[in-house]
């Protein structure tokens, strides 16, 4: 399957470079995804972040190395700290020891092989979902910016979010909305070349009333969308929708990820009974017809 192919052509390239820079942004260029839909799509397939998988493998490799008699300092050098302290907290988080102790024959560390994807598709529950075409459109709401490593950014989104609850800013938003799609949105503007950001957003061509000049306005770009309707308890139930999108309905529906920004829309606020929609930026794979 070319689709796994090339997400295994990632993995070699970082395989490869454990005791060098490891380029995100190469990495999602072999998967032929934009770097913030590799990262996402790495975590859901393989259970792990992307940079956590990386750093036990630097240190499962850094373990072999010291017990094979490297020193210490060459050790965390060859896998990018800078400094012992930094490298022995990186290792205790992983193996529960110090490195030092690494080097003591009987020591008791851990291994985490390299994985490789190979996914079986278990269908076990229908999932709806409709295809849409659409035209760019605007949308305004509050900002903020994202860090390039997506799961540095877990704080910062419902920090977010509760600063827009709690400062009444959602129902002044829905005042706003006058265009589909319609609902409060959750944009994850990251796209490849442009300084990344989440925004709780409404879809609008109104001006900004004076009284809301702290909103932001993006504008997302034409595309078409896979988009998957679901409901339960916020957030796991989104997210699991989420995970089963790109392990289950992405690898066999002759779509890939395109290079736009990823969307929830949030049909009913009630965190314990919620309704949503997951908006998948998808395009044929191997330029097809749409």
């Amino acid at each position: 399957m070319e689709w796994l192919d090339r997400l295994n052509d990632a993995l070699n390239y970082m395989e490869q470079n454990l005791d060098g820079e490891i380029d995100y942004n190469k990495a999602a260029q072999l998967a032929c995804c934009s770097t913030f839909h590799f990262q996402r799509m790495f975590s859901y397939i393989a259970g792990v972040p992307l940079s956590e998988y990386i750093r036990r493998r630097r240190m499962t490799m850094a373990a072999f190395n010291l017990q094979n008699g490297d020193k210490v300092l060459d050790v965390a050098l060859r896998y990018g700290y800078e400094s012992p302290t930094s490298f022995n907290r990186a290792f205790q988080s992983v193996h529960g020891v110090a490195p030092s102790v690494a080097q003591r024959e009987n020591a008791i560390l851990k291994a985490f092989p390299r994985i490789s994807f190979k996914i079986t598709i278990k269908g076990e529950a229908e999932m709806d979902y409709r295809i849409v075409k659409k035209e760019a459109f605007r949308v305004v709401g509050l900002s903020s910016p994202l860090e390039k490593e997506i799961e540095q950014n877990f704080q910062a989104v419902p920090l977010l979010w509760q600063r827009a609850a709690e400062s009444g800013l959602i129902p002044k938003l829905c005042g706003l909305m006058n265009q589909e799609p319609r609902g409060v949105l959750g944009v994850s503007a990251c796209m490849s070349g442009e300084d990344w950001a989440y925004y709780i957003a409404v879809a609008s061509d109104k001006p900004l009333p004076a009284e809301l000049s702290e909103l932001s306005e993006y504008n997302v770009p034409a595309c078409t969308w896979a988009v998957f309707p679901g409901e339960g308890t916020m957030p796991l139930s989104i997210q699991e929708l989420e995970k089963r999108i790109v392990t289950e309905w992405l690898p066999t529906s002759g779509y890939e990820y395109a290079d736009a920004p990823d969307i929830e829309v949030y049909l009913e606020p009630d965190p314990a009974n919620a309704k949503f929609e997951v908006w998948l930026p998808v395009r044929k794979k191997n330029g097809g017809a749409e």
